[in-house]
């Protein structure tokens, strides 16, 4: 981190172009990080993806690395709506700022602001991810429910979703302690697209289930959670 940071805080001056370039040097900084603690990354793609399309990328939230599964596994323009409070860890702090589109879920005006950020993202072509948690999940459900954010952006801006599930993360490091790394299998699940196109916001509901229903159903299955 020491290494990337002056790189990408002088690439975050540089507009889309410059954010772009960010997040190669994060992907690159991602993979060289996950060979030297003994982390293998391995996406398994249950259905056909096109990195030539935009999407809402969702991905369900249970450990800290989760950002890094996120950053190794896109493989296209993306921006990762984050969590404000995660800018105060040292100088994870300062990288996670210049790259990802902050959100304070405990103010409303930041909220709508973090949304702007979010659609004019997608008006330049880049796709976006958002983990529709919100939090972490700290129950024994593969799960915990989604906020409408992520599934109204969606409608609002006619964008297909995309899930993706990290199966692994949790046993790499536990939400609890950053003491908990371990070295093993570090798995991306790619599921199937959903379209909304032609939806619109009295839908909501029903995508909303849709999205879980099939996250929540692929993680029963290589988790043998009991739904």
């Amino acid at each position: 981190m020491f290494l990337v940071s002056p790189i990408i805080l002088l690439a975050s001056f540089f507009g889309i172009k410059g954010g772009n370039f960010i997040y190669k040097i994060l992907r690159f900084w991602a993979r060289l990080w996950y060979t030297s603690v003994g982390i293998w990354h391995q996406e398994i793609y249950e259905f056909p993806h096109d990195a030539t399309k935009q999407f809402i990328f969702v991905g369900n939230h249970i450990s800290y690395m989760d950002v890094p599964a996120v950053i190794a596994s896109i493989h296209q323009p993306i921006r990762v709506l984050g969590k404000y409070e995660m800018i105060k860890i040292p100088i994870f702090g300062l990288i996670y700022k210049a790259t990802v589109i902050l959100v304070d879920r405990r103010n409303a005006a930041k909220r709508a602001q973090s949304v702007r950020a979010l659609k004019s993202a997608l008006a330049k072509g880049i796709s976006v991810f958002i983990f529709p948690e919100g939090t972490f999940n700290e129950t024994s459900k593969p799960m915990i429910p989604f906020f409408d954010g992520a599934f109204r952006i969606a409608i609002e801006t006619q964008t297909n979703i995309k899930p993706i599930l990290f199966l692994d993360t949790l046993e790499r490091m536990h939400y609890k302690t950053v003491f908990t790394l371990s070295p093993g299998k570090n798995r991306t699940i790619y599921l199937e697209e959903v379209n909304v196109i032609g939806l619109s916001l009295k839908d909501l509901p029903l995508l909303k289930l849709a999205v879980f229903t099939q996250m929540e159903t692929y993680l029963s299955r290589f988790k043998n959670y009991d739904c």
